[in-house]
């Protein structure tokens, strides 16, 4: 079996013949890498020959693209593959097409050649490694062929770094234990659904609170002390051996939107528990309690009130939310009574901030940047603060064919200049990750020959910095003013939300740092667009987090949400080394 000492200490002519097979037909891939020896780890060496690739020139990425099959093409039934490729196809059943399959598939092959010139790349190994199904693999090539150009062919070389990946893993013999762990448990209780086709799981359903229990189970076999609070939430505490010892906490939620990811939230809960299980099975233990929290309620979905579980820890539960009804009439109280707890016990789940050391978050980005820069994780700068509105414009109906251009009072017309005008504004302060949303536009009872005299629509703006987050609100403010009163429309703007940003503590990234780079990964930061339980633990203790890679585009909320074994287990190394090396503030 090679080995990373090996590859290390060789003379380059061997380190290339090595790593021959690791990408396509392109040995100035391993040659240029050669060059960054000694690397630290496996994810060193990937991270240094996916770096070669990202900074190679356009006719050399395009080159290496072209060196890649078509699945299921004519090479793969000439039996003109490499080793590496014909085992690939294979363990994803591309050899055993049926003949409408295999039509399918040289029909795709054809109509993306035709688009792109280059040959539809794609992982066949999937996010575990034990294989996509042809379905799968229809389904994906289906999709990306209404990609744009560009965006495809950066999409053909992520692909063919996650194919590197799985490659080395099999040359060095490397296993993601922990990162095959989280994937497979995430499977496991993300097809627990209160829908038929999706992944839906709202707060104190059958299958919320069958999550809790198998959440539950698993933290007492990696040897924590379990238990589901009055809210809901699963505590699971891996316990110091010195009983006066302070508690660090992780965690997230559990719940999800409807027609969600796998990974939103839930990473956060099983890699600790699969971190734990590992420290476990060693004998290990930590100079600190270890607090995993699977928080109940962060998405909001079934009582549309976010941070149930969170606030709870933190001792800002508003009991008076216990009153509340879901789309059916039934209360909070009720869901809570039914599922066994007693909701008067609720202001006792209120951590002692004193005995807590921090906090630290795992979550999978939701996002494109990390995917776009090449890198497995990243560490949060800020969780951004948020402003919403819900913005009523009234103007007056009249008919379309009569009335001129220059009287009308058209209020849907009003909604696209403020709607440009958020994106133009909000373009601004990139550094402060501020963006700006109009995500519900109404016209009450439009039609198509009558003038919009009334219009609806939602604003949301975002930013990691609070200041330049309300320096865009007031701006944007005053401009829909200015509008309206230059279209003489007439304006109301509701507060909905105000939330503030969530700055991460320093001492914290800055250890998280350091693990991400003995972890061979170069440390990278970003802000947070998204809220997270982070915002809410924020108000009692320092907070941290770490993002892990999203894949396809960084789509999340939607079954497309994916990430890999491998970027979970980038997490899951950087995690237990953040535990170990510990220095409380």
């Amino acid at each position: 079996m090679t080995t990373l000492e090996h590859l290390n200490n060789c003379d380059t002519k061997t380190f290339v013949d090595t790593l021959h097979g690791i990408y396509e037909h392109s040995p100035w891939i391993p040659e240029r890498t050669a060059a960054q020896r000694p690397l630290r780890n496996i994810t060193a060496l990937k991270q240094a020959m996916q770096e070669v690739v990202a900074h190679a020139s356009r006719e050399e990425q395009l080159g290496l693209i072209l060196a890649h099959p078509e699945l299921a093409g004519k090479a793969a039934i000439a039996g003109e593959l490499t080793a590496e490729s014909t085992g690939e196809q294979a363990q994803a059943g591309l050899h055993l097409c049926s003949q409408e399959e295999f039509t399918a598939l040289q029909q795709l092959n054809a109509n993306y050649n035709a688009r792109f010139g280059f040959p539809f790349i794609l992982a066949v190994k999937g996010a575990t490694g034990k294989g996509l199904t042809r379905k799968a693999i229809i389904a994906t090539f289906t999709r990306r062929l209404r990609n744009h150009p560009e965006d495809e062919l950066q999409e053909a070389l992520r692909q063919i770094g996650r194919i590197a990946e799985m490659r080395i893993n099999d040359l060095l013999g490397h296993v993601p234990t922990l990162g095959n762990a989280v994937m497979a448990w995430a499977e496991e209780i993300g097809d627990w659904s209160e829908d038929e086709n999706g992944l839906t799981c709202t707060y104190m359903t059958p299958t919320h609170k069958r999550t809790a229990e198998q959440l539950a189970n698993w933290m007492r076999e990696a040897g924590m002390y379990a238990h589901i609070d009055a809210v809901g939430n699963v505590v699971g505490r891996y316990l110091s051996t010195d009983p006066a010892a302070k508690t660090l906490i992780t965690g997230s939620h559990y719940d999800t939107v409807r027609n969600a990811g796998k990974y939103d939230g839930r990473e956060g809960i099983l890699l600790p528990i699969a971190v734990v299980k590992h420290l476990h099975e060693r004998g290990e233990t930590l100079p600190f309690h270890f607090e995993v929290i699977g928080f109940a309620e962060e998405e909001g979905v079934r009582f549309k009130s976010t941070f149930l579980g969170s606030n709870a820890v933190i001792g800002q539960f508003d009991l008076s939310l216990l009153d509340i009804t879901d789309r059916d009439g039934i209360s909070m109280r009720d869901v809570i009574t039914q599922a066994g707890h007693d909701v008067n016990t609720i202001p006792s789940i209120a951590r002692d901030a004193s005995d807590v050391l921090g906090y630290v978050e795992v979550h999978i980005e939701q996002g494109p940047v990390l995917l776009q820069h090449g890198l497995p994780v990243g560490i949060v700068t800020s969780i951004a603060g948020s402003s919403r509105y819900l913005i009523e414009l009234q103007g007056v109906a009249s008919h379309a064919g009569t009335t001129p251009m220059t009287m009308r009072k058209d209020a849907a017309a009003a909604a696209a200049e403020i709607i440009l005008y958020v994106e133009q504004r909000c373009a601004q302060h990139q550094s402060a990750s501020l963006v700006g949303t109009v995500g519900q536009l109404q016209v009450p009872n439009g039609s198509t020959n009558v003038i919009p005299g009334r219009c609806v629509l939602s604003l949301d703006i975002r930013a990691a910095v609070d200041t330049v987050r309300e320096a865009a609100v007031a701006d944007v403010l005053q401009q829909i003013a200015d509008i309206c009163t230059r279209r003489n429309i007439e304006y109301k703007a509701e507060q909905t939300v105000s939330a503030p940003a969530a700055p991460c503590a320093p001492w914290l990234m800055q250890q998280l740092s350091e693990a991400t780079e003995r972890a061979g990964v170069q440390p990278f930061k970003l802000a947070s667009g998204a809220g997270h339980d982070a915002m809410a633990i924020s108000k009692m203790t320092d907070v941290a987090m770490l993002f892990t890679r999203c894949g396809n585009g960084g789509i999340s909320h939607n079954p497309l949400e994916t990430m890999t074994a491998d970027d979970a287990e980038v997490s899951g190394q950087i995690l237990l080394d953040f535990l170990r090396n510990f220095q409380a503030k």
